[in-house]
């Protein structure tokens, strides 16, 4: 293979990332950061072309849409994630400047304003021509990763910035601990809560910790992460919470509260199976079990956004109430001072190589690829689409 092909092995990639090593061994002098993130609209009239935007592609009827509308519109039309994202971006500038590291960020939507085009465009205006991206998810599965790397390359398509601007992407973030610490002191609060709000009651057989994430269709999930892991069904989405889930149940609890990993969000056609089950139906079973206590754990979320607020916040712990049992909602990262510090650590790992077995990780399936792997996550229905930041297809 000539240089110039290895080169194109990754679109758009730094050298050191071209040739799609898991891990990269070479530092790479980044210009800024590109924090990536979902989007969310901001008033009444922003709230069906969002949807529109999310959901282009996949035949979802505009009656469906309405139904989900009524969760933005019942918050005035406007998604926290705008705002969270604003806030994360300052929390991120503000530990990069304490710690000396002159690295702008730059934050750009994949589904509304400011939009990832809008952000490579501020970028070329600058000068930048390097950018290591985060996006703000942290599992390996379709929406959560490859669709962010679809997007990169679609962005510097639509913008003629192919060639001039290189974009990098930290590892998925699930086992890092700047993002399971957080999750861990949550679960210890919420059992102390539980045990002022029920006194005398028994964590050990009287509580439940339920670590939600958003359901996706079976067949995404088993090809998410690279099939040669082999992790089965559920593919590495539902190994890395789960793996992820046992780590913060025994740091939290000494592994003495039972959990289920349980799935939320759902939004495809009954036909269609998707990953179960979902936490209202387990939490009906709860009380038959003897459990008195719920303590939900948004495991899969980076931040309190719409999802979280309507879909836990307000669903789930209705049904808690119906059944006669007391829940306490564990928060997400948010700008938690270790997730902040924890992302920064990312940049870093990339910016200066660190050496894989110096990267922490708190499971055995990380510290997770820099590049990823060659058809990792793919979607099943629509096949696969150029996407930066991993080895083809």
């Amino acid at each position: 293979m000539t240089d110039a092909q290895t080169a194109q092995r990754v679109l758009g990639a730094t050298p050191a990332a071209a040739a799609g090593p898991e891990h990269v061994t070479e530092p790479t002098a980044y210009d800024a950061i590109l924090l990536a993130g979902f989007g969310g609209p901001e008033g009444q009239d922003d709230v069906i072309p969002f949807l529109r935007n999310v959901t282009r592609g996949r035949g979802i009827p505009e009656e469906r849409l309405e139904e989900v509308a009524h969760h933005y519109r019942h918050f005035g039309g406007v998604s926290p994630i705008n705002d969270q994202n604003r806030e994360l971006k300052a929390a991120l500038e503000a530990e990069l400047a304490e710690r000396g590291i002159d690295l702008p960020v730059l934050w750009g939507n994949r589904n509304w304003d400011p939009y990832l085009a809008d952000a490579l465009r501020e970028a070329d205006e600058r000068g930048f021509t390097k950018l290591i991206a985060i996006a703000t998810s942290a599992y390996s599965s379709y929406s959560s990763c490859r669709q962010y790397r679809e997007d990169f390359a679609g962005a510097l398509e639509a913008t003629g910035l192919e060639g001039r601007i290189q974009i990098d992407k930290v590892r998925q973030f699930f086992d890092h601990p700047g993002f399971v610490e957080p999750f861990i002191e949550g679960v210890k609060n919420a059992i102390d809560e539980l045990q002022q709000k029920l006194p005398g009651i028994d964590p050990a057989t009287e509580v439940r910790i339920l670590f939600s994430t958003h359901s996706i269709p079976s067949t995404d999930a088993a090809k998410s992460g690279p099939a040669e892991r082999g992790f089965g069904e559920g593919g590495a989405y539902a190994a890395q919470h789960l793996a992820v889930a046992e780590v913060v149940s025994h740091a939290a609890t000494g592994g003495t509260v039972g959990w289920d990993l349980v799935y939320q969000s759902r939004s495809g056609p009954p036909s269609m199976p998707w990953l179960e089950p979902d936490i209202n139906d387990r939490i009906a079973e709860l009380p038959a079990l003897g459990i008195k206590g719920v303590v939900i754990v948004p495991l899969g979320f980076v931040s309190d956004h719409m999802e979280v607020l309507w879909d836990l916040d307000n669903e789930a712990m209705e049904t808690s109430d119906e059944n006669g049992l007391v829940a306490v909602r564990v928060p997400t990262p948010g700008t938690h001072a270790a997730y902040v510090k924890g992302l920064v650590d990312l940049v870093l790992e990339r910016r200066d190589a660190v050496p894989v077995d110096k990267r922490p990780a708190m499971t055995s399936l990380g510290p997770w690829y820099d590049v990823c792997r060659p058809g990792c996550c793919e979607n099943v229905r629509l096949g696969f689409k150029p996407a930066a930041a991993g080895l083809a297809p």
